[in-house]
């Protein structure tokens, strides 16, 4: 059994659907829960053991918020969750949408993470990151600016887990596919049937949970996975092992 007694894990999206598995998978394991999110996001379950709310794309109050995060003592796991998208494709991609999506999704997790380093690397013990990256950063699906925050933030992960092997930290990363949260609302309101076709594409013929990939954070970020540094694990049911569409075609 995976256990957590006493450490400290920081989570960002704490809020989310995924977000919201990961307290409570972590919080189940023993851990004292960190919890982040953006202000107005309800982190208001019993066991999550500490607050902190701010926005990741507020480049200059990230440094001040890894302090008030520190204050309260160095988290050796931090699991960076927080995401977001709406340019879903080229055509409708903005300049500003860039900016943004680059932001919230790479920039301000990799500058979190940059300024809890140097804290981190003086903890003793195991101590780990483990990025909830996408199957976007490893093929195209759409949303072209997500995709690419999520493929820059696979590089960030590696960089992290050589530079960082030294001092004993990991680094790691799961790849979910579609996840059934809020973040698909606005697509079903438009057209109700859109997940019933998505889980035709997929080998499992269904999506994953957010349970499923709160597991496979769990067990990355656990002393089970002592060897394991610099992967990204892809929690998808089958999507990017090969094209299903594609041998159903060619029958």
């Amino acid at each position: 059994m995976i256990d957590f007694q006493k450490t400290r894990v920081l989570i960002t999206g704490a809020g989310g659907g995924v977000g919201r598995s990961l307290t409570a998978a972590f919080a189940s394991a023993g851990a004292l829960v960190v919890a982040c999110d953006l202000p107005d996001v309800d982190l208001s379950e019993s066991h999550i053991k500490e607050r902190h709310y701010f926005d990741l794309r507020q480049r200059n109050d990230i440094e001040e918020h890894a302090q008030a995060i520190l204050s309260g003592g160095v988290p050796q796991i931090v699991v960076s969750n927080a995401g977001w998208t709406r340019e879903e494709n080229l055509a409708t991609t903005t300049g500003s949408g860039i900016l943004d999506e680059m932001d919230i999704n790479f920039t301000g997790p990799a500058l979190l993470a940059h300024a809890l380093l140097p804290a981190m690397r003086t903890f003793s013990g195991d101590k780990a990151f483990v990025f909830v990256a996408s199957c976007n950063a490893l093929s195209h699906f759409g949303n072209p600016a997500y995709s690419a925050a999520k493929a820059a933030t696979l590089a960030w992960m590696r960089a992290i887990a050589v530079e960082e092997a030294p001092n004993g930290i990991r680094a790691n990363a799961v790849a979910p596919a579609s996840i059934r949260t809020e973040a698909w609302d606005h697509r079903l309101k438009k057209d109700p049937k859109v997940l019933d076709r998505l889980k035709a594409i997929y080998p499992m013929g269904r999506l994953v949970s957010t349970q499923e990939v709160a597991n496979a954070v769990l067990f990355l970020a656990s002393s089970t996975a002592s060897g394991i540094t610099g992967i990204t694990m892809n929690v998808d049911a089958g999507l990017t092992a090969g094209n299903l569409p594609f041998l159903e075609a060619i029958k």
